[in-house]
């Protein structure tokens, strides 16, 4: 769990720190000016630097509260790791809330938005679908893990 936090909010630093290159990034999906010439799809384009801003940092706050929210779940559980089973299990909601906010920046946000709205998945350079997935993917591995039932200790 803490893990996962630490990787959102490393993110999250990482592209305020180095602010342009995933601007860059969000300004090329949402344009869509890298994806296959001629497609039919070129009318869900957004061309308006406003718009690229207020997206990236739509991104940037969804990073941020991910890390926040799985550092939270880290605590809970952490807090809890002694106590009753009863106790530990109830401190477990707090991971579904990080899992959860980070499967809809990355499965929902890059996937299906970014990947398949603004055919992300057509450019050979800014195409972000494989690395949101393994992102996705983690955190659901991860919220599956923790979800097992855990009893007292013998």
């Amino acid at each position: 769990m803490g893990s996962a936090a630490l990787f959102a909010l490393l993110v999250t630093f990482n592209n305020l720190v180095d602010y342009p290159t995933n601007y860059t990034f969000v300004r090329h999906t949402l344009s869509m000016d890298t994806t296959f010439p001629g497609n039919q799809l070129m009318g869900r384009a957004i061309n308006s630097a406003m718009l690229w801003t207020i997206a990236y940092w739509l991104i940037i706050l969804a990073e941020a509260a991910t890390g926040l929210l799985l550092a939270l779940a880290t605590f809970h559980l952490a807090r809890a790791v002694r106590a009753s089973a009863a106790r530990f299990n109830a401190a477990k909601q707090f991971v579904a809330l990080g899992v959860g906010f980070g499967f809809l920046l990355w499965f929902t946000g890059f996937t299906v938005v970014g990947g398949e709205w603004f055919a992300m998945w057509q450019s050979k350079d800014w195409n972000g679908q494989a690395p949101a997935f393994r992102f996705y993917m983690t955190l659901l591995a991860i919220l599956i893990f923790v979800n097992q039932p855990d009893g007292e200790p013998a």
